[in-house]
């Protein structure tokens, strides 16, 4: 059997496999922030919440004076802390509490980039999420292991320049798949 255990999958996109059906997972596409042997981060990037940024900003008591962000949606970035904002984003900026995914993305959960947001409109590309992904130190591995995840090196522009609906068969066209012709059982040679 193949092993992934040595795998460090930041800054992929993890892909539900069909046999997640009736899971918090189901069709998602998960951006990992961070892989590592303690386990993973992530936020999904295609479950629009029916609530506007303006929407989040008022509940947090931060005046939005950039309009223009007022209309983008938060985002169910997955079952854990589901009350806890996360917000991808680049450029990276100085954030009180980032977690820098590579040279051009991070994932901040300090609500100074939202003032910043709210303030000045930056930073200029961002997912807002309400809760997040996390795997602990080998799970991931173990749903790898169990064909529960297809995944693929992440392009920013899927979470960025694709309408949500559509990040689900971007993110297969990566990999050169058409997500209704996967099958829930996987084959193993």
């Amino acid at each position: 059997m193949a092993t992934v255990q040595n795998t460090n999958l930041t800054h992929h996109f993890l892909i539900a496999m069909p046999g997640l059906a009736d899971s918090p997972f189901e069709r998602a596409v998960v951006y990992l922030a961070e892989h590592n042997e303690e386990g993973a981060l992530g936020v999904m990037i295609n479950r629009p919440l029916e609530l506007s940024v303006k929407e989040l900003l008022e509940r947090v008591d931060i005046p939005l004076q950039k309009a223009e962000r007022g209309d983008e949606l938060v985002y169910l970035g997955g079952p854990v802390q589901t009350d806890r904002g996360f917000v991808l984003h680049r450029p990276l900026g100085e954030w009180q509490s980032s977690l820098r995914v590579n040279e051009e993305l991070a994932l901040t959960s300090s609500k100074d980039v939202l003032h910043a947001l709210a303030e000045r409109g930056e930073p200029e590309e961002v997912l807002i999420a309400l809760g997040y992904s996390g795997w602990s130190a080998g799970q991931l591995e173990e749903e790898l292991a169990q064909n529960s995840w297809l995944t693929v090196p992440a392009d920013p522009r899927v979470i960025f320049d694709v309408p949500p609906e559509g990040r689900l068969n971007a993110a297969m066209q990566l990999l050169g798949i058409d997500f209704t012709n996967l099958s829930d059982t996987a084959g193993h040679a």
